[in-house]
């Protein structure tokens, strides 16, 4: 049994019910399928009349459009969108793979973003329908101010995450521009509507921390506090190994993130999708109230690996609690 939560019961929009397609999300998704197959686009398609949950997806915009500075900020996103990338220049720069990875470096010290990762391009990381030529898939991390994050689901909230959007956008054209410099092809891949690619799991083999309970990334230095992007090229970057940290342990005993989820779309067992046990978020519980509440983020805000400084003592914690183990 949950704990309280000030927004239950819930009631959906009966405008929002209304545009409820036949099929669940979560028979989109795969749940309970025990095959491996291709992710299909269940929310967030380039053209949202492609898939059953489109009008949902419309919906979604109609809500979010009753705040002006949402509309300014998916302005300035659009604008980083629209804007060109360099032309590939004639002569590829040879450099070695481990070179071509510490040149992300300068990216993340300069701010454009909070993390780097490289992987290696796998075909079941592509939705169904679509194709990945590229060998190489670079994925890049923001930050969430925690200040305006852990407002959540006020708007404030729901504008951070576009905020930082912006900026992965942002990331993402800014690393493409420097590898076609570089004389390699490169193509940005920007959320949500991420198009071709499913980014959770090249950001999980990349080093980017676990899955946690709440559907998201948990990274010790980050939380689950953090937006993606990432870029498509053949440059023969070599890839980031990908990390544990004791995440998926701790996510197994702590109640936090589902007892916060006002729709109780957060199951305290893993659940197979796709041939995968893993964490899972019940779509259909979850949408209606994400789109009534600007894209919530309540989990992630609950989340204690998301609060400033806390995420890489617990690490350490888990850490140590596994040498102990080891030895006994």
């Amino acid at each position: 049994m949950p704990k309280p939560s000030p927004y239950r019961p819930f009631q959906p929009d009966p405008d929002q019910t209304s545009r409820q397609p036949d099929i669940s999300g979560n028979d989109i998704n795969g749940l309970g399928e025990v095959e491996p197959r291709n992710p299909s686009m269940v929310y967030w398609a380039p053209d949202p009349m492609d898939i059953p949950h489109g009008p949902l997806q419309l919906y979604f915009y109609t809500r979010s459009a009753e705040e002006p500075a949402f509309s300014v900020q998916r302005a300035a996103r659009q604008k980083i969108l629209d804007a060109a990338l360099p032309d590939v220049a004639p002569v590829a720069v040879s450099r070695s793979p481990a070179d071509w990875t510490r040149g992300l470096d300068h990216f993340v010290q300069d701010g454009i973003c909070e993390m780097t990762g490289v992987a290696e391009m796998q075909p079941n990381w592509v939705f169904e329908g679509h194709d990945i030529p590229q060998s190489r898939v670079v994925i890049l991390g923001v930050q969430h101010d925690y200040a305006e994050i852990s407002a959540a689901p006020e708007p404030r909230a729901g504008l951070e995450v576009m905020t930082q959007y912006a900026r992965a956008a942002l990331a993402a054209k800014t690393v493409a521009g420097w590898i076609r410099e570089q004389g390699w092809e490169a193509e940005a891949v920007t959320g949500p509507m991420t198009g071709a690619l499913a980014m959770i799991p090249p950001a999980l083999v990349c080093g980017f921390g676990e899955l946690g309970k709440h559907g998201s990334i948990i990274n010790p230095e980050l939380g689950a506090s953090f937006r993606l992007s990432a870029v498509l090229t053949d440059a023969p970057f070599e890839p980031t190994p990908a990390r544990e940290h004791g995440i998926d342990a701790f996510c197994q005993s702590c109640r936090i993130c589902e007892d916060a989820c006002p729709p109780e779309a957060l199951s305290p067992d893993k659940q197979m999708v796709r041939g995968t046990r893993k964490w899972y978020v019940d779509f259909d519980k979850c949408l209606p109230f994400f789109n009534q509440t600007h894209g919530c983020a309540i989990c992630i805000a609950q989340c204690p690996w998301s609060r400033p400084g806390v995420g890489l003592n617990l690490a350490a914690k888990l850490a140590r609690r596994r040498e102990r183990a080891a030895v006994e």
